[in-house]
């Protein structure tokens, strides 16, 4: 029976930080599509959806997602992770790859990778990288997670707690032998590099400098941008001073 792996990519207007930023210019193109773009060239999914919310600031997102033969998929605002299940659900997913809209330099070979490890291991999870407190070898927004539906029903299911709901997939792997969890590592560590993600105007200008110095280049990879960063160190100083959020952060504007 062949598989059906599924990469849904989280996102909407409403961000704390840099409200709109995912329909901000990157090089031409929103941040959105850039994203949706780079998700597409992964050779291991067979299908590439923008899950947003139902809130009406994201009725801008689903009218660019439409004009521009994006699938989009509308959910829950603050439990994103009724908002996975309920997107995996309706697109019949077996495998689900969670992306995030403000990875633009997210690189589909490691995609690849994260999702070949999943089906070789056996995982219920597998990801490139865990978030703050746990370590990481690649920088920051390079980032996939990938689960079987199966693990995503049992946590949509069972967990509780905000920051589970929030960020999606932390019941996955935050409690030892919960399920079984596959990291894929780099043979140098790179967790510390920088932040290649956009959550600030300061995050938004850094990617901006990377996709100028790439040159309209559609298929770079990760190494690609190391390479920049290792001529252009100064470059990492854009955003050096921005504190990124650990899996425990929730946003506190939907708390009752």
């Amino acid at each position: 029976m062949v598989k059906n792996t599924v990469a849904i990519i989280q996102g909407r207007m409403g961000s704390s930080r840099l409200p709109g930023k995912i329909l901000l210019d990157l090089a031409g193109k929103p941040m959105l599509m850039r994203v949706v773009e780079r998700a597409r060239q992964s050779k291991t999914v067979d299908e590439v959806v923008f899950a947003t919310t139902v809130d009406p600031l994201d009725d801008a997102v689903e009218a660019y997602c439409r004009q521009n033969a994006i699938t989009c998929f509308r959910g829950s605002l603050p439990d994103v992770l009724d908002r996975f299940y309920q997107a995996a659900k309706a697109f019949k997913a077996d495998t689900v790859v969670r992306i995030t809209a403000d990875c633009p330099l997210l690189d589909p070979g490691l995609m690849d990778e994260t999702v070949t490890l999943f089906r070789q291991s056996g995982a219920d999870f597998a990801a490139n990288r865990l978030p703050p407190p746990f370590k990481r070898t690649y920088p920051i927004g390079l980032d996939c997670e990938v689960c079987s539906f199966a693990a995503l029903e049992r946590a949509w299911n069972e967990a509780t707690a905000l920051h589970d709901r929030e960020h999606v997939m932390p019941y996955l792997y935050e409690v030892k032998d919960r399920f079984k969890v596959a990291i894929l590592n780099y043979e140098k560590d790179y967790g510390t590099f920088g932040r290649w993600t956009v959550d600030t105007p300061q995050d938004l200008e850094l990617v901006r400098q990377v996709y100028a110095r790439l040159a309209g280049k559609p298929d770079f990879t990760w190494l690609d941008v190391l390479a920049i960063f290792e001529r252009e160190p100064e470059l990492g100083r854009i955003n050096a001073q921005v504190e990124h959020n650990s899996m425990y952060d929730v946003d506190r504007r939907f708390l009752k």
